[in-house]
This record gives structure tokens, sequence and C-alpha cells, in this order.
């Protein structure tokens, strides 16, 4: 399919309908590329199992295809009963498992096509539709959990709704097909006028972060939003636009971009301020290449002025000069918080972000009881991580007992690198991942908690993420120390991002295998923890060091066990 003709399908899918209906009913395991395109915008990907390629080539079969569906969750909230549909639709038709994405969505895995129904009309029953989880849209906003604070945090979940709402696409669709059987065939004038016949040119992702905690990596998103609060309650918003993490290798275009500050606006008038970003995108987004398609190309290309006074020209409120978007730490939100409102939040870390049964830790099972049986609210975290939220002094034991019950693993059994690690989920089903990621990160942080434990380093924080390729789904450029693959178990190592997610990484080797990403890292390590100043982390290290020093240290240890060694590392 060319650069081209995917805004072709959109402007001709008569509301995001093409030929999907059609193509659901034709008896195949798979759906043709335009209808494959369209799915995104209803949050369905079609993808096959990357592992089986080559034995089901050798015996003229096609591909193994399945589907990814994702939920549309603002702010990554969950009601008892739609953590139960979930967990329903994951025992149906997702193999048993859930996995929480970077951006507080849930998705399944493994989905196949006769089951997307089905799996669909479950989700509606419990009020969730993963409308708009995916495509050239809005996506899901995302926006802090603040286990501590229950008021600010019910007035950012009023901002998170108020913008989700707002960007929700309208298109009947969506329920003409995968609910009510093609019931309502019409598509209303107004369905969508906030997006146009043709949408966004690409994703837009959108977050909302707190005065003390940068959890959401604001300045990774096309629009971050930095709370202010005046007498304790959110009076307005620092605006961040022209973030976005996607890259590629060999193309100096294509590089990950940190938002830079618009201006500052009101609580008020933020969701209309939004609308003239998004607006702005829509009209002048590259729909030739879209590579260059998202807001960070324009605002770094036009330039922040061209930008502001766009947007200004637009926004019928006022831009305020903004209040110094100051950097604010990235929190993991694990373990117990005690809440304004009395009650209790506890914060569970989850491996590889994926929900599961696994021996004898039974997550998936545990948090099905405990919803069930004391109608805990759900918080999916940026990290890939979960809090459950409205816990009484008199529950907290009981949800401790069913967690023991089940072999739930605590944060404070973990070491902080291990809550911290994050991971796409590369192969098998990512059609674009270069390399593992979430399967190869267990044994990454074995390896990396034996080096930093005989360092005497095991209990020091360090943000150590994953991806398959550079498209940055788990936000590595922002990372301490992130792995992007490169090629099959290779990869360009990264350090020197800031802990507070507002400086990107610089690039130290590429083409590194796996087996030896420990090995090179290990006198970086050494030399961290002896040289550093009053509890400095990794990446502000490595920052202040610089990647040349780092390169020329690594080499010169390299170079002296080799002549220890014989030659071997």
């Amino acid at each position: 399919m060319s650069k081209t003709s995917l805004e072709d399908i959109k402007t001709s899918s008569h509301g995001l309908r093409g030929r999907i209906a059609e193509d659901l009913g034709d008896g195949s395991d798979r759906v043709g590329a335009d209808s494959a395109q369209l799915l995104k915008f209803h949050g369905i990907y079609q993808q096959d199992d990357r592992d089986q390629r080559a034995d089901r080539r050798r015996d003229g079969r096609d591909k193994a295809w399945s589907f990814m569906l994702r939920s549309r969750l603002p702010g990554g909230r969950l009601t008892p009963d739609a953590w139960l549909a979930h967990d329903r639709i994951a025992d149906a038709h997702g193999g048993g498992r859930l996995r929480i994405t970077s951006r507080q969505g849930l998705q399944l895995h493994g989905v196949l096509k006769d089951d997307l129904r089905p799996a669909l009309a479950e989700l509606d029953r419990a009020l969730v539709s993963s409308l708009g989880a995916c495509g050239d849209v809005v996506r899901n906003v995302t926006c802090c959990p603040l286990p501590a604070s229950s008021r600010l945090r019910d007035e950012l979940d009023e901002v998170t709704d108020a913008l989700a709402d707002r960007f929700a696409l309208r298109t009947r669709a969506h329920r003409a097909i995968w609910l009510d059987g093609e019931k309502q065939d019409e598509v209303s004038p107004g369905d969508d006028d906030t997006y146009g016949a043709a949408y966004l040119p690409r994703k837009f992702k959108l977050g909302i972060a707190p005065p003390d905690d940068n959890c959401i990596d604001a300045w990774t998103q096309d629009l971050g939003l930095l709370a202010t609060t005046r007498g304790g309650r959110v009076d307005g918003f620092d605006v961040l636009v022209g973030g976005g993490l996607g890259a590629k290798h060999g193309k100096d275009h294509a590089v990950p971009r940190l938002g830079l500050p618009l201006g500052w606006v009101s609580r008020e008038e933020v969701v209309d301020l939004v609308a003239a970003v998004v607006s702005f995108h829509r009209d002048h987004g590259d729909r030739d290449d879209r590579s260059r398609a998202r807001l960070k190309f324009l605002v770094h290309g036009l330039g922040l002025d061209v930008v502001r006074q766009e947007v200004r020209r637009r926004f019928a409120g006022r831009l305020h000069p903004s209040h110094g978007a100051a950097p604010r730490p990235r929190h993991l939100h694990l373990g117990w918080h005690a809440q304004d409102d009395g009650s209790w939040a506890l914060g569970l870390p989850v491996d590889g972000g994926r929900i599961r049964d696994d021996g004898s830790q039974r997550l998936k099972t545990a948090l099905a009881v405990a919803t069930a049986e004391l109608g805990l609210e759900v918080r999916l975290t940026p990290s890939h991580d979960l809090l459950l939220l409205g816990i009484d002094d008199d529950r907290r034991r009981r949800v401790d007992e069913l967690l023991d019950a089940h072999g739930v693993r605590r944060a404070e059994e973990s070491t902080p690198l291990r809550n911290a690690a994050m991971a796409c989920p590369a192969l098998p089903t990512c059609g674009l991942a270069l390399a593992e990621a979430e399967r190869v990160l267990p044994t990454l942080v074995h390896a990396l908690e034996d080096e930093l434990a005989s360092l005497g380093l095991g209990e020091q924080p360090l943000d150590f993420r994953i991806t398959g390729c550079p498209n940055g789904c788990a936000r590595p450029y922002v990372a301490e120390l992130a792995l992007v693959g490169r090629s099959k178990d290779r990869y360009v190592v990264h350090v020197a991002g800031g802990p507070a997610g507002d400086r990107l990484t610089e690039e130290l080797w590429d083409g590194v295998p796996t087996d030896e990403v420990v090995p090179r890292l290990r006198p970086l390590f050494r030399s961290w923890a002896e040289e550093r100043r009053d509890h400095e982390r990794f990446g502000d290290w490595c920052h202040r060091v610089g990647v040349d020093a780092l390169r020329t240290l690594s080499d010169a240890a390299l170079a002296v066990s080799a002549d220890t060694t014989g030659g071997a590392s």
C-alpha cells in the first residue's frame, strides 16, 4: 500500500465502514488490506504469529492470523464491572491473558476473527468501547492515577473525561458493524466533524500530569498538559506541544522529540485550547508522507512562534505565557498509599504488563476475586502496572489475604530496576518488531540486577526500557538505560535520559548482541558506583560524563579483560 493510499481509504470509507462487515463474513480467518487499516480506528489490529511463519510458508499455508483488541480507557480507569468483563473476554477469546499498555489501555492478543463480535459485545455491556483506541485520531487520554490525592485526582479526571468526550469518534459504524448487525446504515452529516472525512494525518497522543509527577512522560506526548494549582485546586495547565518518540533507523528526520512550551491555559478553557491544536494538526499535517505526519514535524519544522500564532488564531480563549513547565519526578505508584479521603490505594507491579495466572503467581484470578468480592476500582498506570482503589481499613487486610493466597508479587519484594522496567510486546505478534523485547526482558533484568547488586547498587532506582523497533512504544528515549531493536538479537544501546522524563537519551552503541549488553555496561556501572555525587542517578551521571567518555571507559575495560583472559570475555 502506498503512503498516500491510506488517505483515500479513510475518505472513501463511509464513516469507517469500508468493507469490514463483508470481510468479517467471508469465511476466512483474516480481512483485506483496506479493512485492516480501517479496523485500527475500531481499536483492532490484524496480526499474525511470526514464530509460525517459516513453518507455515514451508507447508504452503497462510500465516497464523489473529487480532489484537484494545480498549479505550481514559485515565486507565475501570469499574469493577469493566475489569470483570475484560477478565471474561480474556478467558473466552484471548488465551487467558490481558496486557496493560503504556497509554493506560488494555489489550487482548490472539483474538480470532469470529470472536471479535462477541468480545466487543461483552465490552459494550460493561460500558467500555474500543472505538478510537487506535487509528489517526486523538488516542486514549492518559492521566496520572494519583493514588494519594483523591480530590486532585477527581479534578483531573473531570478534565480527562471532557477531553476524551470531545475527541471521541462519533461515527455510527462501530455500533452498526459490531453490535447491531448493520441496522444503522446511514452516516449522520456531523458524525465526526471534529476530524473531517480524512480524520487526522497520524495519531495524536495527549496526556495530563499533576504538579508533582510525570509518570505519563508529558514531554513525549503530541500535547502534554502539566497541571498547576492555586489554593490546592487545579487552576490551569502549562501546555507542551510537539513531543513524539517514533523514530526510524538511518532516517535523520525521523528522530525522537520532546514537547516545547506553548503557554499556559486556564482549566475552564483547556479543552478548547487542545481542540485548536488538534485542528491545526488536522489541517496542516503532512498527508503525503506518513513518516512526517506527526505533530512534532509541524512544531519543529515551522517553529514554536508560528505554531503559537496559528493556535491563537483558532482559539477564542486566552493563551498566557508558560508558568515554567518545570520538570517533575516520575513515580511508579507501587505499594500502599493513604488517600486524603481516608481510604487506601494499592499499587501492584505487573511483569511486562501481562495480567495472567503464571504458575504459583495467579495475578489474573486474584484481581478477578478482589474486584468481584470487594467492588474495587482498577487504575492502570503508564508503566504497565495497576492500582486497586477504594480500599477502606476493614478491607485492607482482606486484600492482603487474597493477594497472598494467589502468590501475587508486591513491589517491596523486587528491586527498583525490576519494578521500573518496561518493554513493548514486539515478537511474535508485532509486525514492526526487528528484535525481541518483552520475551527477553526477564533475562536482561536478572542479569542487570546481579551486576548492580555486586556493586552495592541493587537498591538504586534505574529506569530501564526495551523495544523491538525504533518506534518507541515503551518510551525508551526518555529512559536512563534503553535498548532499541536494530535486527535479530541486536540492539542500539541508549543512556543518559533524564529521570524526570524531560531529557532524551543519547546513543551509546549500535548493533550490540543481547549477551554483550551487560559486559559492556559493567565498567560503566562500576564507575557510576565510585564517582556519583550524592545519590546521583545513572542517567544523570551518564549525561554529566558524556557518551564519548563512556565508550572509552567501556572499551578500555573490555580490552583489559580480553588481555587477562586470552581473548575471551
